[in-house]
């Protein structure tokens, strides 16, 4: 009987080897992006990329790049890849599978990146051709405009160093070029300078971007260097977006289409909806009673409140408990106070154990565990309880608390009550409007911990004094700041915390409720052994900008 029980058991294990590895998911780093497109005498353009990845210690290996191209115009002979210097044969329109249209695979064999390790991976494509477009501005100039190939966000984290730089033409004079709007978030104008070869570039460079968004870049140059037939004119489907076939198909069908689009919509909804929710359906479950005894963070996690909002509250409480002190804001580091004072609670001392990490990388995915125990432990707290009585029990503490800031007589007394309910204040949804409307107008004084957030204060040039001074009936006044600086600064603490500590905010929740409240999703994996496919992809697009030349790429999966 016990024999026969072991060959089951092992005939179940040698089943789900397989599907484990199968399940094996990709997950890497974006340290840097060099792109350089090269926009040459005869009306193509090259296009070079630099990555510098790190792969995570447990997710697939990557095997094979997807790259994808502006349109199907390329010559698939002039692309040539390696990695660390390198060269890769494995190159393939054939085996793209990024989103979109065109692109190509390159496989990395042997030299695939492992699982923990880095690799520079560089590939040239030598000629893509229909990459210009006439300038709507000025009819005798000619529009360039380029995306550079991004990967899907399930796949990538982290801030990336990307910078993207122009190569015009042979004998384009540095007074005639024109660049177009930069991306949100980026410098308004590029850099200027020469090649090695003497051709004027343009550099757009931004240290905090990322490689999963899709980012346009464009300028215009005169179109005298360039064949005239090298410029392609914008057709009606361009403009529209779609092709001839596309819009055809459209109008025979569209109502059918619009149809499945309002499923897709709603899925996607729905599934966006769940992926912000930290909590699984069961503790929908409703018990008896209001949970007391939360502190401000657990509430805010029962409120469901965004979760750079969430972290900043955590970064306010160890501050004012003397167990941290900022030394920079931009970016963020922390001076962890040893030993820890005593009280705190479990998830302020995660907290601070993360900001002991000195890789970004890390440190993000430290908060995210940090994140995960605390809504695990809030979800415990609240077993047996009401969860619609408790929400509404807290909401009513944060409107308590702001009404005793707003009665407040004096900016003394205003002050003192923000400082003491500071945290459930910030449970209000409209708190960074609130903040503004109650302290713009007047000034505010600051409690006695401020220093130890904002480091530039007592050292910026401004009419408060930097510590307590005295008055003149021999009492302790506190420094005092304008009530728009101090509100600005207390809202924007988020903004940075968002930006600078945890990237993109959706992302980071979304790997925190893959955790806490897991949505099914299906996975792929790449060729023989369980690797990952950094993906990119290719887009048909007829930009809608000022002359465009669609030299996009972008996708993932």
């Amino acid at each position: 009987m016990k024999r026969r029980w072991f060959a089951i058991a092992l005939a179940l294990v040698l089943i789900l080897i397989p599907a484990l590895a199968q399940a094996q998911s990709l997950y890497f780093d974006v340290e840097r992006e060099e792109v350089n497109v090269y926009w040459n005498e005869d009306g193509t353009s090259s296009i070079d990329y630099v990555y510098d990845f790190n792969n995570s210690s447990y997710g697939a290996p990557i095997d094979y790049v997807d790259i994808g191209l502006p349109n199907g115009k390329y010559d698939e002979s002039s692309i040539f890849a390696d990695v660390d210097g390198q060269p890769l044969s494995d190159i393939s329109s054939s085996g793209y599978q990024g989103i979109g249209n065109y692109g190509v695979a390159v496989g990395l064999g042997s030299l695939a990146i492992q699982p923990g390790q880095s690799g520079q991976f560089h590939v040239f494509i030598g000629t893509v051709r229909g990459v210009l477009r006439p300038d709507r501005d000025d009819s005798n100039y000619t529009s360039a405009v380029f995306s550079p190939n991004w990967f899907g966000s399930q796949f990538v984290s982290g801030s990336t160093d990307l910078s993207v730089t122009f190569h015009f033409p042979p004998g384009v004079q540095p007074e005639e070029p024109r660049w177009h709007a930069a991306p949100s978030g980026w410098t308004s104008e590029p850099e200027t300078g020469f090649d090695q070869d003497g051709r004027i570039i343009y550099t757009w460079r931004n240290t905090f971007s990322d490689a999963y968004s899709q980012y346009f870049f464009g300028a215009s140059f005169p179109r005298k260097y360039v064949p005239a037939s090298a410029i392609a004119s914008l057709s009606i489907f361009e403009m529209l977006g779609v092709s001839q076939e596309d819009f055809i198909g459209f109008s025979l069908c569209g109502g059918m289409v619009l149809f499945f689009v309002a499923i897709i919509a709603f899925s996607f909804y729905s599934s966006f909806r769940r992926r912000t929710q930290y909590f699984p359906p069961k503790i929908s479950i409703e018990g008896h009673g209001i949970k007391r005894g939360l502190t401000a963070v657990e509430a805010a996690i029962l409120l469901e409140q965004p979760l750079d909002k969430v972290l900043t509250m955590l970064l306010f409480a160890v501050i004012k408990k003397d167990a941290a002190t900022v030394v920079t804001r931009d970016p963020l580091k922390l001076d962890v106070v040893e030993p820890a004072p005593e009280g705190l609670h479990e998830y302020e001392q995660d907290f601070l154990n993360a900001f002991k990490l000195s890789g970004a990388t890390q440190r993000r995915r430290a908060l995210q565990e940090t994140t995960i125990n605390l809504v695990k432990s809030v979800s415990a707290k609240l077993k047996g309880f009401s969860r619609k009585e408790t929400i509404a029990y807290y909401r009513e503490i944060t409107e308590k608390a702001w009404a005793q800031v707003e009665a407040a007589g004096t900016p003394e007394v205003k002050s003192q009550k923000f400082d003491e309910v500071m945290e459930w204040t910030m449970l209000d949804r409209d708190y960074d409007d609130r903040t503004r409307r109650v302290f713009t107008g007047g000034p505010v004084f600051v409690p006695m911990w401020w220093n130890r957030y904002d480091p530039s204060f007592g050292r910026a040039a401004t009419s408060a004094p930097a510590g307590p001074a005295m008055s003149s009936g021999g009492s302790i006044s506190l420094p005092n700041l304008p009530g728009s600086d101090f509100a600005a600064s207390v809202v924007n603490g988020v903004q940075n915390f968002s930006s600078k500590v945890i990237g993109n905010v959706t992302d980071f929740t979304s790997s925190v409720t893959n955790k806490t409240n897991p949505v099914p999703v299906s996975t792929s994996s790449g060729r023989s052994g369980g690797g990952g496919r950094s993906g990119g992809g290719g887009c048909a697009c007829a930009c809608a900008c000022a002359g465009c030349a669609c030299a996009c790429a972008g996708g993932g999966r």
